[in-house]
């Protein structure tokens, strides 16, 4: 797609982001998307090194962190079907880091095969944030993001974190500046653009600008819809909001120095492209990648990084997460998960396939007696056709029959800095009402 809107914004991609010097040492040279220009050069993030001997692509697509789905043994799956998307954890609280220093590999492990790997953290107390992160830099995550996103009424209701942060940026400033002294990695932002009434363009520019200037973040993941506090779940969060795409490509407008992920109402992995090739620096997916898992993440390889490989069937993919699974199930740790968990993951493989709804009748009976992974699938994968089993994804992922092209017209005016004293007004008073 050419329009001159999208010429605009693949010049303001920034110099620094995720210390790609390193993601790229090693690394097979490969195309880095048509709508770079010679510009888009890659060079360490916060001039910090990463400091792990690794290296990674970039975060062009992601997995977003997802409450009781993107656990340890979801993760696993999402790396057999695709080995460079950037996935999350689910949010863990900073508290719960704190007060559990002597059990942190039950909340923080995870194996080696997962980078590139982000650790999302919640709360709203700093020195508890720090602290937090100051214990999981142990473990070697590529990216700390803080919760300033979620709607919960635990989390931004009695949490009084999550989305509920917006509302007072400076603190997420301070907060952000706390966490990236605590870590050898990068950190990030994960917010929607507005909270209830919160829901101007200003408002969220001076969100951004306000961390942006008092810590050393360069990278916030936006869900394009504001977040409802006031007496709707976080499902209806999901859906009843409008989508604003347009405060998205105004940010990638007015903070050209910052890198910027596009969240929200992503189903497809042409959509995706299709908003890279409008400006995106990235694109993070959720409940699309859990509930359909090999046909969204098996085409992000190729389709997404260009990178070719062997496609793995579905039968391939399960013969390794086996092999992943059962190994959990033979350690002999307090917290061991059960045969149920370690499926959990799988239940989405087959879908809209024919046999499915068989396949998880059977599954629900298996589940009550199979004591490994592999008795389950031996018991179960006879009622799914050969065809789904061993077909593999070829050719170009489906298309997206929508667009991005009318963001132009739709962009709010530009951002001007403010007085940020009478922001911080207005925050407070939100604050206290």
């Amino acid at each position: 797609m050419k329009s001159a809107f999208r010429g605009f914004y693949t010049t303001t991609i920034p110099h620094n982001f995720y210390g790609l010097t390193n993601y790229y040492k090693n690394r097979t040279p490969i195309n880095r998307r048509k709508f770079q220009t010679p510009s888009c050069k890659f060079s360490s993030n916060h001039e910090r090194p990463i400091g792990r001997d690794r290296a990674y692509l970039p975060p062009w697509f992601s997995v977003a962190p997802m409450m009781d789905w993107t656990d340890n043994h979801f993760r696993a799956l999402a790396r057999i079907i695709s080995k460079h998307a950037w996935l999350y954890t689910e949010m863990v609280v900073a508290e719960t880091i704190v007060h559990q220093k002597d059990n942190l590999d039950r909340f923080l492990a995870f194996p080696a095969e997962q980078h590139p790997i982000v650790l999302q953290i919640g709360g709203s107390n700093v020195d508890n944030l720090s602290k937090a992160t100051e214990l999981a830099n142990a473990y070697s995550y590529d990216e700390i993001n803080l919760n300033c996103g979620c709607p919960s009424g635990r989390v931004a209701g009695h949490g009084c974190f999550g989305a509920r942060l917006m509302l007072d940026p400076e603190f997420v400033g301070d907060a952000m500046s706390a966490i990236a002294a605590s870590c050898s990695v990068p950190v990030s932002v994960k917010c929607r653009i507005g909270v209830d009434d919160h829901d101007s363009y200003e408002e969220l520019c001076k969100f951004v600008d306000t961390i942006v200037s008092k810590s050393p973040t360069r990278h916030f993941i936006i869900h394009s819809r504001k977040a409802l506090l006031n007496g709707i779940s976080p499902a209806a969060n999901r859906r009843v909001p409008p989508l604003k795409y347009e405060y998205y490509f105004g940010l990638l407008r007015d903070f050209p120095e910052v890198q910027f992920t596009l969240n929200g109402g992503v189903n497809f992995i042409d959509q995706v492209n299709v908003a890279m090739g409008q400006g995106a620096h990235g694109v993070m997916v959720g409940r699309a990648a859990y509930n359909n898992p090999w046909s969204t993440l098996g085409y992000v390889d190729s389709a997404v990084y260009g990178v070719k490989s062997d496609p793995l069937s579905r039968r391939q993919v399960l013969e390794k997460y086996q092999i992943y699974a059962d190994s959990v199930l033979e350690k002999d740790t307090p917290h061991r998960p059960s045969v149920r968990q370690l499926v959990k993951p799988l239940l989405n493989m087959f879908h809209s396939e024919p046999g499915n709804g068989l396949w998880k009748r059977k599954a629900d009976a298996a589940l009550r007696h199979c004591k490994t992974v592999k008795s389950f699938l031996e018991e179960t994968l006879g009622a799914l056709p050969d065809s789904v089993l061993d077909s593999q994804l070829s050719g170009d992922p489906p298309k997206w029959d929508g667009n991005f092209d009318n963001m132009e017209t739709l962009l709010p005016p530009k951002y001007t800095a403010g007085t940020k004293d009478e922001f911080k007004l207005h925050a407070c008073l939100a604050m206290s009402s």
